[in-house]
């Protein structure tokens, strides 16, 4: 394994490189930002949640966090309301279940596909990254905080 220190706005970071076989009780997940964009057509948006995908441990997961004035900043007739109830319902749809409504029976890859693919609404998926982790959920409160919060 090796090992590099890179530069992340005056800060140095540890990053570990591994080769297959070698994350040891690390599991490759996938995630996704989830953004609020309240004028499509300006494209201005502001980080509103995270959706952590890890096929190894048929993991997906959403947790969200809307800054109201951070939204009505960029849109002061922006329908909080509206968004919050899109984030839930994401949120929902990741657990599962009877809350998931028709997405119920789907596994979590199907879920966090169907919740990845690019579409223009208020709320929009970001770009797809990868990563290591041995607790999926712990990695989805961990990029809430680093990325959204």
């Amino acid at each position: 394994m090796s090992e590099h220190h890179i530069h992340v706005a005056g800060h140095v970071t540890e990053r570990h490189i591994t080769r297959a076989g070698q994350g040891g009780d690390r599991d490759v997940f996938e995630y996704a930002l989830l953004r609020v964009v309240p004028r499509v057509e300006r494209g201005e948006c502001i980080n509103a949640g995270v959706v952590v995908y890890c096929r190894a441990r048929g993991y997906v997961g959403a947790l969200t966090h809307l800054d109201e004035a951070r939204l009505l900043a960029l849109d002061p007739a922006a329908d909080v309301a509206g968004v919050r109830a899109a984030l839930g319902a994401i949120e929902r749809h990741c657990a599962g279940g009877e809350q998931a409504g028709q997405a119920a029976g789907d596994d979590a890859g199907r879920r966090y596909r169907w919740l990845v693919a690019p579409r223009s609404t208020v709320v929009q998926p970001g770009p797809v990254h990868t990563g290591l982790t041995a607790d999926p959920a712990a990695e989805t409160e961990r990029l809430l905080d680093l990325l959204v919060r």
